[in-house]
């Protein structure tokens, strides 16, 4: 079921992106022009027509201009037709042996679908088609020269036009503008005034809206057509045919109407059209003028033909009328009252203007008409139908219109990051970007989440909760480049290994003014906590994904001055820039093989989900889920996914402290052992302390964040549907927390009864994740169970990231494994394939393990790792608890750099020491995506086991206070079977 969304998802993405593709189909790119030496000559100007036409098509930023093949004969233009494909033929009157009538007539004997032109040289020659209309019919059309190469501009355009408007009003929804003029000499001059405004116009809108690429093709693709008729008949048949798509009409007064030339045939036209349009845009046009008076009768605006300024004159018709201008609006007395230079603008002044500005210009049709030129058609053509009258009152016309406004921006920016300035709410977008660059690996995953999120199919199928994404702004790697850059940092950097001094130098230095601008109007409106995340280049990609490598910061954004929360949020993105030059960084891309100058830094500035109770602020659950599970239990199986949540901010998750698990497709099923539910269960949360303490970032280091007792959530009444309690009388379970007893953070009112959704919700959107992916994934996510929109509650998906996994068949036959031979076998493995060239093994003195030591024992092993890395020696890995726990208790508190030359990982189970294995967690995630093998060994269950009397029975290498080092004559022989979770290792012979 997902898939087959997941499938009809990109093929309505993909449709949108490029139907440019199937809009001007027909472009000219081929002309044969066919003139006399000397009109050639004229005509070339000295040989400069085509670059005339290049400079026109180079000027408006259009796409290749056509090539143009001069003739001078009749009969060698037929014989080019022969040999070369053309898509346009200019005649000129002058033609050597034959007319330009009679070749006209043999071009359309041999190929009647290619348009074939007249050109005139100047007025002049109006004398020689005179009388000649007969003559004139092999013609699609005559212009006149003049001189002006934007005649040639025309003549291209208008071919293009009338072929491609059938086609692209119907898929484009392009607009048509109708040009009636029957004078030879007037539309000459018209066509490239209308064409080269409506280009130009065109150019500047994309421009100001700084369109990405696909965009600006399609923009240009859906320009307005330009469409001419010569009489009343033509005329009507255009706009019976494309009334839809009408967005105005420049009309003569006097042109021929049944064959017979009519006095008021365009003043009646217009009539018309006003019968069935009534608020169509209108230009008449005369050379009297009188008829002024009629084009006022009519509400029409009025071009006088003998005016000076003709050019200027029909240009503002197009800006004021067609709305390729800003937007002006106006009082009833016509007086300038505001100025919309973009949609933006225009949405914001929406909410503002007067009523009786919203009235003049509703009454006119002007939103409509301005919201069409720029491309706003769908919205458009929704407003344009309806009246005022349509409204009891002027307020309920206005949030109409603003209304209106709003679902068409969200639909077009769905899924899309939005250019972040002083008219974009940031509340009402998903992600916006601050500033320019590659957006890094988790800003990418946060903009495919984005799109995933607003297509509202995916997740309908859960209607009693809101599935959303917090409000993002990215900053670009371009700014961390300056920034390293312009403050002399990436020598400094590079030789300081002290992070404190690092993070000093960083603070200290500068962002751009561009950027600081942008975080000010950013916070203006903005002031609620903030996470200020890494996103790095090398982060959550698919070929090579990583976690936790690099800072977060939690702010929570609360100062009264807003000059404080600007300095603290230009020092947590400094620190974030600084951390690439951490030592745990470092160390890292050392061991994936990349140079730290290869690695660039954008920076994710997020909302924390959740709500404020006294000086804390937290989610009610948040959670991390997985696509794939290494370590299934009873009847599960790897594809069903595990999830794994708690209470409070998800850096308890992440960190890899006590959290409850649970698989989405079967949330009933329990992990663990119910006698073990109190020792094992969550007993503090993480949240962001909102007291102010005056110092900064630098200063006040992790004091935005507390760790709080779980009964501190009760007392917030956060944790009803959270928790239940331990009965030892009758050793059972009651769910919620209104008994007296331990407290047990199980969520079994959510889980095991629907509170809400959760397990769904988390199924499905793993499942969508992963099908638009193609790989298992994993999500982190959080919870607010309050009443958000429609009064549901909502989940809200903070990050993606791949999971890598190599399930390539791998067949371990444990039949004929001999048990004897095995150093350790293990049926909670992770891994796949043979290996069988290495000959270390570190492990843990377990006689003298004491978990109140794991913090020193982390020290310890990041010296030996460093060893055994500077010596080029990979390693087995084996102690006792789970690896890289932020709980001290839990196991060894490592980081992936303090372990990174490891190949094989083992956790293991002693008899008084047990734990549950490693999932979640951003080292559990470093591990898997770096192809690590690693098994969890419990005590004595199911066949796992170690031998530990052979492991200490080897002569050691190396013994620390700690750690025991021992090598091998010989490779171990290690084998993993991924699809079955089990492994085994044999012991060297």
């Amino acid at each position: 079921m997902y898939k087959q969304l997941v499938s009809r998802l990109f093929t309505t993405h993909k449709s949108d992106n490029e139907i440019y593709h199937d809009l001007m189909q027909f472009k000219v790119r081929e002309i044969l022009l066919v003139a006399t030496i000397y009109d050639a000559f004229i005509l070339e100007q000295e040989g400069k027509l085509t670059e005339l036409i290049f400079g026109e098509y180079h000027q408006l930023n259009l796409s290749t201009a056509p090539r143009v093949t001069a003739v001078a004969f009749g009969e060698e233009a037929l014989d080019m037709l022969g040999e070369h494909k053309f898509d346009m033929i200019i005649l000129t009157m002058r033609i050597d042996e034959m007319t330009p009538f009679e070749l006209g007539d043999r071009i359309r004997e041999k190929d009647n679908s290619i348009p074939v032109l007249l050109l005139l040289n100047d007025d002049n020659d109006l004398a020689l088609i005179s009388g000649k209309e007969n003559r004139l019919k092999c013609f699609d059309r005559v212009f006149i020269w003049n001189g002006d190469a934007k005649v040639l501009l025309a003549m291209i355009k208008y071919i293009e036009d009338k072929i491609n408007v059938v086609n692209d009003t119907r898929i484009g929804l392009v607009r048509v503008i109708l040009l009636v003029e029957d004078s030879i000499h007037y539309f000459s001059r018209y066509l490239p005034i209308l064409h080269t405004e409506i280009m130009r116009q065109t150019q500047r809108l994309i421009a100001d809206e700084n369109l990405v690429e696909m965009k600006k093709l399609l923009r240009m693709r859906t320009r307005p057509k330009v469409l001419m008729a010569e009489n009343w008949e033509e005329a009507v048949e255009i706009f019976d045919k494309y009334r839809d798509y009408l967005l105005c009409v420049i009309s003569d007064v006097k042109f021929t109407r049944e064959g017979v030339l009519d006095e008021k045939a365009g003043v009646n036209l217009i009539r018309h059209f006003q019968s069935e349009l009534e608020f169509l845009p209108v230009l008449l046009q005369s050379s009297d003028p009188d008829n002024s008076r009629k084009a006022a009768e009519l509400g029409a605006a009025f071009l006088d033909k003998n005016t000076d300024d003709l050019s200027r004159d029909l240009t503002d018709f197009i800006n004021f009328n067609l709305g390729f201008g800003d937007f002006i609006f106006r009082n009833d007395s016509g007086k300038q009252i505001a100025t919309a230079r973009s949609t933006s603008e225009f949405r914001k002044l929406l909410k503002t203007i007067p009523d009786e500005s919203l009235v003049f210009h509703s009454n006119r049709n002007h939103f409509s008409s301005w919201l069409m030129a720029r491309g706003e058609i769908q919205i458009a053509k929704f407003i344009q139908p309806m009246t005022v009258s349509d409204f009891e009152t002027y307020g309920d016309l206005r949030k109409h219109l603003v209304e209106v406004c709003n679902i068409a921006h969200r639909q077009k920016t769905r899924g899309r990051i939005v250019l972040y300035d002083d008219t974009v709410q940031i509340e009402e977008e998903g992600v916006v970007r601050l500033t320019d660059g590659s957006i890094g690996g988790k800003a990418r995953g946060m903009v495919f989440l984005n799109m995933l999120v607003e297509n509202k199919d995916l997740f309908s199928l859960n209607s009693s909760i809101n599935v959303a994404i917090p409000q993002t702004a990215i900053i670009g790697t371009e700014e961390y480049d300056r920034f390293i850059e312009t403050n002399g940092f990436r020598d400094r950097f590079a030789d300081i290994s002290d992070q404190e001094e690092i993070k000093k130098l960083a603070v200290a230095g500068g962002l751009s003014d561009q950027l600081r601008e942008k975080l000010r109007l950013m916070l203006e409106s903005a002031d609620y906590p903030l996470a200020v995340r890494s996103s790095s280049l090398f982060e959550d990609s698919i070929s090579q994904p990583f976690s936790g490598i690099y800072e977060t910061y939690f702010l929570p954004n609360n100062h009264p001055d807003i000059e404080v929360r600007i300095q603290r949020l230009e020092e947590a993105i400094k620190l974030v820039y600084a951390s690439v030059y951490s030592s745990p960084a470092r160390s890292y891309l050392e061991a994936i093989n990349y140079k730290i100058g290869e690695e660039k830094m954008a920076v994710l500035i997020q909302r924390v989900v959740g709500n404020r109770h006294k000086n804390r602020f937290y989610p009610h659950i948040s959670g991390v889920a997985q696509s794939y599970n290494y370590y299934p239990v009873s009847y599960l199986k790897p594809e069903d996914g595990i999830a794994v949540i708690a209470m409070g901010l998800g850096m308890y998750v992440v960190d890899g402290e006590k959290a409850w698990r649970f698989c989405p497709n079967h949330p009933g099923i329990d992990f663990i052992a119910q006698e073990d539910f109190v020792k094992e269960s969550q007993t503090h949360f993480y949240a962001i302390n909102m007291d102010e303490n005056g110092a900064g970032i630098l200063e006040g280091g992790n004091d935005n964040l507390l760790s709080q007792d779980i009964d501190i959530a009760e007392k917030d009444g956060t944790s009803e549907f959270c928790v239940s309690v331990w009965d030892a009388q009758d050793s059972s379970i009651r769910v919620g927390n209104m008994y007296k007893g331990p407290r047990i953070v199980n969520f079994a009112s959510i889980l095991k009864y629907d509170y809400i959704p959760l397990a769904k919700t988390v199924e499905a959107t793993i499942e969508i994740v992963k099908s638009s992916m193609g790989m298992p994934v994993q999500i982190e996510f959080a919870v607010d169970l309050n009443e958000g929109i429609g009064g549901k509650p909502t989940f809200y998906i903070l990050q993606i990231k791949p999971l890598v996994c190599d399930l390539r068949d791998y067949d371990l036959d444990l039949n004929a494994v001999n048990r004897e031979e095995l150093l350790l076998f293990s049926n909670k493995a992770m891994g796949n394939g043979t290996i069988d060239d290495i000959r270390d093994i570190i492990y843990v003195d377990t006689s003298r393990f004491d978990n109140s030591r794991t913090v020193e024992m982390a020290a310890e092993l990041e010296k030996i790792n460093r060893k055994m890395r500077e010596s080029g020696r990979k390693y087995i890995l084996i102690g006792p608890g789970r690896w890289g726990s932020r709980d001290r208790w839990l196991g060894i508190p490592v980081r992936w750099p303090d372990i990174s030359n490891a190949r094989i990982i083992v956790e293991a189970e002693l008899e008084d020491f047990h734990f549950d294995a490693s999932l979640g967690s951003h080292f559990f995630h470093n591990v898997t995506s770096q192809g690590v093998g690693y098994f969890s060994i419990p005590f004595r269950k199911g066949g796992n086991m170690i031998d530990w009397d052979w492991l200490t029975s080897q002569p050691v290498e190396e013994r620390t206070e700690n750690f025991i080092h021992i090598r091998m004559e010989s490779p171990l022989l290690a084998k993993m079977d991924g699809r079955r979770s089990t492994a085994v290792i044999y012991k060297s012979s």
